[in-house]
């Protein structure tokens, strides 16, 4: 079995068979590859509709594992236990894959050995319209798009593979440790940080971060992440997920610093938005920024 796609879901189950049929819809050979779903504790009716599913897809090597430890990185940990693929590919439950998603990662580290960490394009999806008044910075936050490209490159530095499309040999787990399971979404929390733990990680121990064509995915963002509701817990956590980095590294001043940097920083954007005449702009970007300081400076 040369790769393993997991995706780790917790009461979405609509979300995940749509995920779900973009998986089966891969062009690559079924033989070379497998699907494991992560059922963490769900309590609507994705165990059903994912058996259903398996039922009805008798040539895709699909399986549903449960993880009863709560939380993101519990299920991402317990899906790499399960999976059998030399090749780990973590997808999201409210994406969808290009068909060519596979096939390009198999291709890619096969023809690149010494490969270790690969991850692609996210091209955000919204349920309406984009939202002509989110400034581009919290579009990064919501939906943390990345550009296609046209070839085989490096993520630069202060630049990593999204969550929801990164990929890894499994020998990267067994030197450098698993998800933190601190980290990461639990139940209807917003903490995460767990990629970026893990990618700093890999950072320090000059692990390349490549970025693979073909094969990108969809990024679905329902309007329910676009309410002002949402983003005000969405940058508040991610100060905190922020901060209990910083607090395990010994790097809170430094943090504290470099957010204080970001939020001069984020008054001059805002500045250039109002001469723009778009407030709205700049009233979501300044709300996110202090959203994030706030999550930072809290205990």
């Amino acid at each position: 079995m040369k790769l393993s796609i997991i995706i780790a879901t917790y009461n979405r189950a609509e979300s995940l068979i749509r995920a779900l049929n973009s998986i089966a819809e891969q062009g690559a050979d079924p033989s070379l590859w497998e699907a494991v779903v992560v059922n963490n504790n769900s309590t609507d009716n994705t165990a059903q509709d994912v058996e259903e599913f398996i039922a009805a897809h008798k040539g895709l090597n699909l399986r549903l594992v449960a993880e009863p430890k709560q939380g993101l990185s519990n299920a991402r940990n317990g899906g790499i236990a399960a999976a059998k693929g030399e090749i780990l590919a973590f997808v999201d439950d409210d994406q969808t894959l290009v068909p060519t998603f596979v096939q390009s990662y198999i291709d890619f580290f096969d023809t690149n050995p010494c490969a270790m960490v690969a991850g692609g394009a996210v091209i955000p999806q919204y349920q309406h319209s984009y939202p002509q008044w989110m400034p581009a910075l919290l579009e990064q936050m919501i939906a943390n798009p990345i550009a296609e490209r046209a070839s085989v490159s490096t993520f630069k530095r202060g630049r990593i593979p999204a969550g929801g499309n990164m990929v890894f040999r499994r020998e990267i787990f067994d030197r450098y440790g698993l998800f933190n399971p601190k980290l990461g979404r639990n139940g209807k929390s917003l903490i995460g940080g767990e990629e970026s733990d893990l990618f700093a990680r890999l950072r320090r121990e000059g692990v390349a971060l490549y970025f693979v064509p073909k094969a990108a995915i969809y990024h679905h963002i329902p309007d329910a992440k676009l309410t002002v509701e949402y983003i005000e817990r969405l940058s508040l956590n991610v100060g905190k997920s922020k901060r209990m980095r910083a607090e395990a590294d010994g790097k809170l001043c430094f943090l504290i610093l470099k957010e204080c940097l970001k939020q001069v920083a984020t008054y001059l954007i805002a500045a250039g938005y109002l001469i723009c005449l778009k407030p709205k702009k700049a009233h979501f970007l300044l709300k996110m920024r202090r959203g994030i300081m706030a999550g930072v400076k809290s205990k």
